[in-house]
């Protein structure tokens, strides 16, 4: 959760940037939300940050399945090895988590 609440505060650090060139966009109401639905046993994440477009889904969320999974069991030896938590933020880890403990996971973008 900590990597996922990550990413949506650079989505919204990087419309507020935005914002500061673009007086089309309005920054003024940025905001992360987590809703719990118990009954469906579900989480949703949120925020109205900059979005990502399809090219930068698959970059940036499908890093592990192309081609970082050797770095990646590597990665996670050294973890290991070390008793670190250097994998944070590195390589999709924390998004990439998101799979290993859900059924299903759903990506929605506004860009």
């Amino acid at each position: 959760m900590r990597e996922l609440i990550s990413n949506s505060s650079d989505a919204n650090s990087k419309i507020r940037f935005m914002s500061l060139t673009n007086t089309d966009i309005n920054a003024s109401d940025l905001k992360i939300t987590i809703e719990l639905n118990e009954d469906e046993k579900t989480i949703v994440l949120s925020d109205n940050g900059v979005g990502m477009t399809k090219s930068q889904l698959i970059e940036n969320l499908g890093t592990i399945a192309k081609s970082g999974t050797a770095n990646f069991v590597e990665k996670v030896k050294e973890a290991q090895s070390s008793n670190s938590n250097e994998l944070i933020g590195q390589f999709g880890v924390g998004f990439y988590s998101v799979f290993l403990v859900s059924n299903k996971t759903v990506v929605t973008s506004k860009s």
